[in-house]
C-alpha cells in the first residue's frame, strides 16, 4: 500500500512538472521573447515567493480538512503593521517580528473561533477575511504607509552584483556566487519548505495533522487532541502568512491595506493543483510549490501578453474547478 501511495505521489508530481512545461512553452512561443529571459525568470521567482510561502501554511490547513479565506487580508495587515512600526521609528527587527506576530495572532483568532465555537472554517475565515482587511485599513487610515527605506526592503529584491573579489579564493568566489544566485526571500522559502515538509512527514505533530484530516472522529478516539492540533495548525499558517506579508512589504517597500486582494484564490488553487484534497488527509509541500509556480507562470505570461486581468481571473477559476473535479473523481475511485 505504501509503495502504491509513493508511486501515485511520484506520478502526480511528474504530471505537475509536465503541466508547467506545457504552460511555459505556450507562453514562450506566444509571448514576447523577454518572457523566457533570465531577468524575467528571476522576477517570477521573486513574485512567486509571496504565493509560495502562503501555500506552505494553506497546505497544512487543507490537510486537516479546513480552509482559510483570510490569507490576502492577513498579508495586507502584516504589510501595514511592518510599515507603521518602521515609520514610528522602531528598528527593522521589531517591525519584522511585529508584523509576523500580527499574522500569527490572526491565525490563533481563526483557530479559536473554529475550535471553540464549532463553526466551519469556511464561514469563520470568510468573516475574518472582512475583519482583518478592515483592521488593516483602520491602522493605515485607508492610505498607503511609506516608511523610511531599510534592509527589510531588500529581502525579495534582486541580489546585488559583486563589486569586489570574494574572500577565500576560488571556493569563496563559488560560495558567494551561489548565495547571491537568489534573493534572501527565495532562500527563506526553500528553508521553510524543507522544514514544513519534514514536520509533516517525520514528526508526531505532522502525523496528527494527517490523522485529523483523514478521519477526525477516529483521531479523537485514538487520543489525538484534535482541537489543539487545529489551533496549532492555524497558528503555524498565520505565521507563514505573516512571512508572506513581509515579502509583500519588501517587494512594494510600503504598507498597503488594499494589497493582495484575491491572493487567497491563487494560494488555494496552488495547493489543490498540487494534489491536496479538500476532504483533508492528503497534501504535498512539493506539489503545492509546483502548483504555486504554475500559477506564477500563468500570471507572468498573461501580463507579458498584455491580456486584461479578467482573463487571468477566468483561467484561475477554471483551474480551481478542474482541480477540485479531478480530486472528487480520485476520491470516488478510491
Amino acid at each position: 500500500m505504501i509503495k502504491l501511495l509513493k508511486s501515485s505521489s511520484i506520478f502526480n508530481l511528474a504530471g505537475l512538472v509536465i503541466a508547467w512545461l506545457l504552460v511555459f512553452t505556450f507562453f514562450a512561443l506566444k509571448a514576447p521573447p523577454a518572457f523566457h529571459s533570465i531577468d524575467n525568470l528571476e522576477t517570477m521567482a521573486r513574485q512567486g515567493t509571496i504565493v509560495s510561502i502562503a501555500t506552505l501554511g494553506m497546505t497544512c490547513i487543507i490537510i486537516t480538512g479546513g480552509i482559510d479565506l483570510s490569507v490576502g487580508s492577513v498579508v495586507a495587515l502584516v504589510s501595514v503593521v511592518i510599515a507603521a512600526l518602521s515609520l514610528a521609528g522602531y528598528s527593522p527587527w521589531i517591525a519584522l517580528f511585529g508584523g509576523v506576530a500580527a499574522g500569527g495572532a490572526c491565525g490563533v483568532f481563526n483557530g479559536l473561533l473554529i475550535t471553540r465555537l464549532k463553526v466551519v472554517p469556511f464561514i469563520v475565515t470568510l468573516g475574518t477575511f472582512l475583519i482583518v482587511r478592515g483592521a488593516a485599513k483602520w491602522i493605515a487610515h485607508e492610505k498607503t504607509i511609506n516608511p523610511p527605506v531599510n534592509w527589510l526592503c531588500d529581502i525579495i529584491s534582486r541580489p546585488a552584483k559583486q563589486t569586489e573579489p570574494a574572500p577565500g579564493g576560488f571556493i569563496g568566489q563559488g560560495l558567494y556566487s551561489f548565495w547571491h544566485l537568489f534573493p534572501i526571500g527565495v532562500w527563506l522559502l526553500l528553508i521553510l519548505a524543507v522544514a514544513v515538509s519534514l514536520m509533516l512527514k517525520r514528526t508526531r505533530f505532522g502525523r496528527h495533522i494527517v490523522a485529523v484530516g483523514s478521519n477526525e472522529q477516529a483521531a479523537r478516539l485514538c487520543g489525538i487532541p484534535v482541537e489543539r492540533v487545529k489551533l496549532m495548525v492555524y497558528l503555524l499558517a498565520g505565521l507563514l502568512f505573516g512571512l508572506s506579508g513581509l515579502m509583500t512589504f519588501s517587494r512594494l517597500t510600503l504598507g498597503d491595506p488594499t494589497v493582495a486582494q484575491g491572493l487567497e484564490l491563487d494560494v488555494i488553487a496552488a495547493v489543490v493543483i498540487g494534489g491536496a484534497s479538500l476532504n483533508g488527509g492528503q497534501g504535498s509541500i512539493l506539489g503545492s510549490l509546483l502548483g504555486a509556480w504554475i500559477m506564477t507562470t500563468i500570471s507572468a505570461g498573461c501580463s507579458m501578453m498584455g491580456w486584461d486581468t479578467w482573463v487571468e481571473q477566468m483561467v484561475t477559476g477554471a483551474i480551481i474547478i478542474i482541480s477540485v473535479a479531478i480530486d472528487r473523481l480520485r476520491v470516488r475511485k478510491d
